[in-house]
């Protein structure tokens, strides 16, 4: 299996490519702020296809290119109901704080939804996409919408964590939509029943296990299921 991927734009948000083997259709995880160019030349060095967008969750960083990259490629953007008006107004997502004030001043008329939209609303669901069964698990806590993406590769099973679980460090929770309490109880139920050797690429930062993250997580130390 072919995974790659590389931070985009000011927040350094990771962007995911997965494909079973050069030549063949691909799924795009969370494209960011300028992601198009390095993208594509990802795409076209592994003479690859994207078949679908799948997004993490809504915040700006995540879902800045999901629009142009579906768009330019035909395919649909795959997105939790809670988090979908996001890609229409994705500053809500920053509340009326001064972070939320600059940024819907400066890109509030950007953005605008894909042409095909798929509501990701059902929990433990399996999508079978450019011959790849992705499980999605509804993560609420970082926002409202908020999903990890599970797929078994040739080795251990990845998962896409976006926002939800870093290595050593969790996603903030004080921003519209967020809770502490269930960020802990969505990673505590969701990620922490995964194989220890299970893969963890999150949204920003380094990647890591799910062994690392259970023994080392400062956020986790204590917590039981």
């Amino acid at each position: 299996m072919f995974i790659t991927g590389f931070p985009a734009g000011m927040l350094a948000c990771n962007c995911y490519v997965v494909a079973q083997h050069a030549g063949a259709d691909a799924i795009v995880v969370d494209p960011g702020q300028r992601a198009m160019d390095r993208l594509r030349r990802i795409l076209d060095e592994n003479r690859l296809t994207p078949a679908a967008v799948l997004l993490t969750h809504g915040h700006l960083d995540h879902i800045w290119s999901a629009q142009k990259v579906a768009d330019t490629y035909g395919c649909p953007a795959y997105i939790h109901p809670e988090d979908r008006f996001m890609l229409t107004d994705p500053i809500k997502g920053f509340g009326r704080g001064v972070i939320g004030g600059i940024a819907r001043s400066a890109f509030g008329a950007l953005f605008r939804e894909p042409r095909q939209v798929v509501e990701l609303d059902r929990d433990g669901d399996k999508l079978d996409i450019a011959d790849t069964v992705v499980t999605v698990d509804h993560t609420p806590g970082h926002t409202r919408g908020s999903v990890v993406f599970r797929v078994a590769a040739d080795g251990p099973e990845v998962v896409f964590t976006g926002d939800t679980l870093f290595r050593q460090s969790v996603g903030r929770t004080d921003l519209p939509g967020g809770s502490g309490r269930d960020l802990l109880d969505s990673i505590m139920t969701k990620l922490m029943v995964l194989d220890d050797d299970t893969v963890v690429l999150p949204g920003h930062g380094e990647k890591s296990t799910i062994g690392l993250e259970r023994r080392t997580n400062p956020f986790l130390e204590g917590l039981t299921l």
